[in-house]
């Protein structure tokens, strides 16, 4: 039977993965309106921001989870990504408030207003920037190089994370929100011709996650040498990296045949993989080399608290989800 840490860092691997795949959408729509252009630009973003408009925000619970779990269940964890990445996390943190703002100031805003413009192109480059520093901000935990040391201001708080493996995972991230959002847009639109242009999209950027997936690993050799290393030895990372690769190739195909139900689900489930490959390859690892999920957790009286805490709370979040996606998606529909 899995113990306390087991269990938390099992949520907050699940929080993550259901953030990647609604919020980390949400990313790729603001990315799609930004290059929205040709004579249908103004459709296309018309569909971006009737798909998201009413359930945006809410996708940020998950990230508030992953959050509120690091904090209460994994503190020392918590204290050494926040200081030691606080710039790359005070950018994406910036990117999500200015990412809100202009969301709904473009909402609100006098259509003809130069104005609304600005608006729209700010949510479209503040969606690009958080995607790029939540992938750079994972890349540099996943690495090797999130440590104390003695060292100027550069040294500790600046190149760990600005380095070729977290740099090419913020692009391979941006890659893989815009591919789930051109999926999801695709089941969005009413009409054929917008479908067939996010299906072509979703092709371009599945393809371009591929080439940045190949990137990441062969820059992991030199940067993080222990991503291999543990996919190698790791039965769970193998299956993981299995079923990615499948689920990229599922999507392919049923992008290709328009057959948009198998490429929703496994465009879902080769994201997932990827997230769920990273986190079971590194098992009980939190934070290299040295913070595992049993030496960086709270005491056990606060992880019975905040389990039972969870517990109750998914009774309330789950239904009130499920019940706005559904009261929504009916309307648009």
């Amino acid at each position: 039977m899995p113990g306390l840490e087991e269990l938390l860092a099992g949520f907050l691997l699940i929080s993550l993965t259901l953030y990647v795949l609604l919020g980390g959408a949400d990313y790729g729509a603001g990315i799609w309106y930004l290059l929205a252009r040709g004579p249908n630009g103004h459709a296309q973003r018309q569909l971006i921001a009737t798909a998201i408009g009413p359930i945006w925000e809410a996708n940020h619970v998950w990230l508030i989870l992953v959050v509120t779990l690091l904090f209460s269940a994994f503190p020392l964890a918590y204290a050494r990504v926040s200081t030691l990445l606080h710039i790359p996390l005070t950018l994406l943190l910036t990117g999500i408030v200015l990412r809100g703002s202009a969301f709904a100031f473009r909402s609100y805003d006098v259509r003809r207003s130069p104005l609304h413009r600005f608006w729209g192109t700010l949510f479209g480059l503040a969606s690009l920037i958080t995607s790029m520093f939540l992938g750079i901000t994972l890349g540099t935990i996943a690495s090797n190089n999130l440590q104390y040391h003695q060292g100027e201001f550069v040294q500790v708080f600046v190149l760990p994370w600005v380095q070729p493996f977290p740099l090419a995972v913020g692009i391979w991230t941006m890659t893989l929100f815009a591919f789930l959002a051109s999926v999801y847009l695709i089941h969005e639109s009413p009409v054929p011709a917008l479908r067939q242009l996010f299906r072509r999209r979703a092709l371009g950027a599945l393809a371009a996650s591929g080439v940045m997936a190949i990137l990441v690993f062969l820059l992991a050799k030199d940067d993080a040498p222990d991503i291999p290393q543990e996919l190698a030895r790791s039965s769970n990372g193998w299956v993981f990296l299995i079923l990615a690769m499948l689920g990229m190739l599922a999507s392919a195909i049923g992008l290709w045949m328009n057959r948009f139900h198998l490429a929703r689900i496994s465009a879902m489930g080769y994201v997932t993989a990827i997230i769920w490959g990273w986190g079971f390859s590194q098992f009980p690892v939190l934070i290299k080399p040295d913070l595992t999920i049993y030496n960086a957790a709270a005491p056990p009286t606060t992880l019975v608290l905040l389990l039972v805490a969870l517990v109750a709370g998914m009774v309330v979040v789950f239904p009130s989800l499920l019940y706005l996606f559904r009261l929504f998606k009916k309307i648009q529909a």
